[in-house]
């Protein structure tokens, strides 16, 4: 999504409503945490992810050492992580280093804000079971990035996603705060309370009995900088940006969607997508569109975990 168009996403709807959405869009790294992204794979096929050296990062003993997902992620074991970055910098992952091979990742952003029960209590939909319905009868392994709040609110189908080998559940902060400020007019979480967010996100798909969860997390609002991938260090979680907007959040148009995802994606692509019909009502028909005409370009969709994992 172009600057101009993220702009126009803000002020398309009221400061509340377009904070919660607004990671669709972009976001904002330092000059180390852009070093910090596009990793060596460090996965592990029988036991916890280990690390090994990262490209464009300082060689040292310690590169190779186990990385070992945070007991309280409750990450599958298998699943591949980043090496850290410079200065022990969380990893951030945007696109496939494997760029020949016609696979991409569709990841969808179950965003709820820690404050947005009363609306949902209303009768606000921030959930979409047809699209994951649609996904799953097109047979497309797929991503969720979810908040703990989503989670909450839809415990049966976070335990519904997250029992279905056709997807992995990663984490999108449990409040939906900022990590980084400004961004999109979200409050911010300092570093200790951004770390507990993470951890409280992990905590709320325990509960709902989500067991394919994966140690990675996707930025509200995408915005991040260097402190914020030092706060999250210790998470011992890899960063998942994107090289794809799809356009969805607000859209009417399923077809600009589709047109926006079709012109974009290349070989080892992540496409950002929602799973929100409040604010993001078009999707699903959109994906309808999508799935096939790139499996008819020769695409193959896979998990972020195994564009990772290459």
């Amino acid at each position: 999504m172009t600057i101009s168009v993220r702009k126009a996403a803000a002020t398309a709807v009221t400061a509340v409503l377009g904070a919660a959405l607004a990671g669709c869009g972009g976001g904002a790294a330092s000059d180390a945490g852009r070093e910090a992204r596009m990793g060596t794979p460090a996965a592990s096929a029988s036991g916890p992810a280990t690390a090994s050296p990262q490209n464009g990062a300082p060689a040292s003993p310690q590169a190779g050492a186990s990385q070992a997902a945070s007991p309280q992620a409750g990450a599958p074991a298998k699943a591949p992580t980043l090496a850290p970055g410079p200065n022990g910098l969380t990893p951030v992952f945007e696109r496939a280093k494997q760029q020949t091979d016609k696979t991409v990742a569709l990841t969808f952003d179950a965003d709820m804000t820690s404050d947005q029960g009363p609306r949902a209590a209303d009768g606000e939909h921030f959930d979409n079971p047809q699209l994951i319905s649609t996904l799953r009868t097109l047979k497309v392994p797929s991503t969720v990035f979810m908040t703990g709040r989503w989670a909450e609110e839809y415990p049966d189908q976070a335990k519904s996603i997250g029992t279905d080998p056709n997807f992995e559940i990663a984490n999108h902060s449990y409040s939906h705060h900022a990590f980084k400020s400004p961004c999109y007019g979200l409050p911010a979480l300092d570093g200790a309370a951004a770390r507990a967010d993470v951890d409280r996100a992990f905590a709320a798909f325990r509960q709902a009995g989500a067991v394919n969860t994966v140690p990675y997390f996707r930025f509200p609002g995408g915005c991040y900088d260097d402190q914020a991938l030092r706060a999250l260090s210790t998470a011992k979680v890899t960063a998942v940006q994107w090289d794809v907007v799809s356009g969805d959040a607000f859209a009417k148009d399923p077809d600009a969607v589709a047109e926006q995802v079709l012109a974009g994606v290349k070989p080892g692509s992540v496409v950002v997508m929602h799973c929100t019909r409040s604010a993001a009502p078009v999707t699903e028909e959109a994906i309808r569109k999508i799935v096939p005409e790139l499996r008819k370009r020769g695409y193959r969709f896979v998990k972020v975990s195994e564009l990772i994992g290459k």
